[in-house]
């Protein structure tokens, strides 16, 4: 390496959103911090979508590929331009998205991952050049693993990145919320993963007045008494709403009662309070105000809380399932580390109130930020990295969740939020 070369950057692809970073490799100190959406989203807000749109046209996966490059290095350059460095000094670039995203990035036959048997066409991580993806500032890169064709990169580098060089013997369940939610289950030498196609809800997709978490986006909503009170990302003037701020708001509405167990948001005329007041119809559909000024309006709206409710059902039901293989139950768990890109810490009291958490999960989770990021860092900064997370890989074995019969049970069963 050369002795200017002390640079690195890490790319977490979601499917909603980007998050990117700048880090020394050799203090691991990380330099510069930047984020966008995904611009594959013209192709659909979920990974479903996108994947069939690949299958379709060569067209449409070429473009993708294209698409995506171009932000990952309008990104990058963007991190060197903060930071004040020069491109000549990044040694590397470490990349981990869920296998629908892997694969467009790369440019690769969708198929596979479309139709059965939903399987990756690599398992094993990638080392490969940049230029091959048509940037122009041409680095080493390595793309994280493929566990399965539902559990992806992504989910590997938050275990990475934070699992110790010993097996943990306690139960430990990993949560990365977004889109297309992965979730780990380590009990011993084993760790079980899925994924569950929780929608773009929790990254501030599909919502009325959702937005990434981005400076304007709500994250934060407290309900005390008949005041609702907000903060935002950045303190900027509100824009819309991030993942962080729709749990809130339908956790504080719940305890408010304004929205009912069956995810029903009430008419003024069944509240008792002054919050009946922020109860409107927009678009002949009912709506609740978080926030209204001269320059915009940010409402949770009844399609928004089936959004939340179907996350939530996905979520639980797939856990569920986690447990079951492992011959487990929630209460069985020591400890719950939870990442995703929020906007906000998320609160375990409100995932509790929705019904993802039990009581003991609120007692129990620590919440990791930007868990991805720092495992793809964490490697960049070890000279024995690529052989560890593809040493961890192999430990991880993957339970699908789509079309068995146990998960759309335990899915329609999780549907409705918990009584008060």
């Amino acid at each position: 390496m050369k002795s200017s070369e002390n640079l690195a950057i890490a790319f977490d692809i979601g499917t909603t959103t980007i998050a990117a970073s700048l880090v020394d490799i050799r203090t691991g100190e990380r330099l510069a911090r930047g984020g966008s959406l995904n611009p594959q989203r013209e192709f659909g807000a979920d990974v479903i979508s996108r994947l069939q749109a690949a299958c379709e046209l060569p067209e449409n996966l070429l473009k993708m590929t294209r698409v995506i490059n171009a932000e990952l290095q309008r990104l990058a350059i963007g991190l060197l331009t903060g930071a004040g460095a020069e491109p000549s000094r990044v040694r590397s670039v470490a990349m981990a998205g869920n296998p629908a995203m892997e694969h467009l990035l790369l440019g690769l036959s969708a198929r596979t991952l479309a139709f059965p048997p939903f399987r990756p066409l690599f398992t094993a991580g990638k080392m490969f050049h940049t230029s091959e993806l048509c940037w122009n500032m041409a680095k080493e890169a390595f793309i994280f693993p493929l566990p399965g064709g539902f559990v992806g990169g992504d989910l590997l580098a938050f275990l990475y990145g934070i699992h110790p060089e010993e097996t943990s013997q306690s139960a430990t369940l990993f949560l990365d919320l977004g889109t297309n939610a992965e979730i780990a289950l380590e009990t011993g030498e084993q760790i079980y993963a899925t994924s569950a196609a929780a929608g773009p809800a929790l990254e501030g997709g599909n919502l009325s007045c959702g937005m990434a978490a981005l400076p304007g986006a709500i994250n934060r909503v407290k309900i005390s008494g008949d005041k609702a009170a907000i903060t935002t990302i950045d303190d900027a003037p509100p824009l819309g709403i991030c993942g962080s701020g729709v749990i809130d708001a339908v956790a504080e509405l719940l305890e408010a009662g304004i929205i009912d167990p069956f995810g029903r948001l009430r008419a003024p005329e069944e509240i008792a309070t002054n919050l009946a007041n922020r109860i409107r119809k927009v678009e002949g559909a009912r709506v609740f105000i978080l926030h209204q000024d001269a320059r915009c309006k940010v409402y949770l709206s009844q399609q928004d809380i089936r959004e939340v409710q179907l996350a939530k059902s996905a979520l639980r039901a797939g856990m569920e399932i986690l447990f079951q293989r492992a011959g487990i139950r929630a209460n069985d768990l020591q400890r719950v580390v939870l990442t995703g890109s929020f906007g906000a810490e998320l609160s375990a009291e409100n995932l509790k109130r929705i019904g993802v958490f039990s009581e003991k999960m609120v007692h129990i989770t620590v919440f990791i930020r930007e868990g991805v990021l720092a495992g793809l860092e964490k490697l960049l900064c070890s000279k024995r990295g690529v052989a560890e997370v593809n040493g961890l890989a192999q430990r991880i074995r993957v339970l699908p969740l789509s079309g068995t019969p146990a998960f759309e049970k335990l899915f329609f069963e999780q549907m409705n939020f918990p009584e008060n």
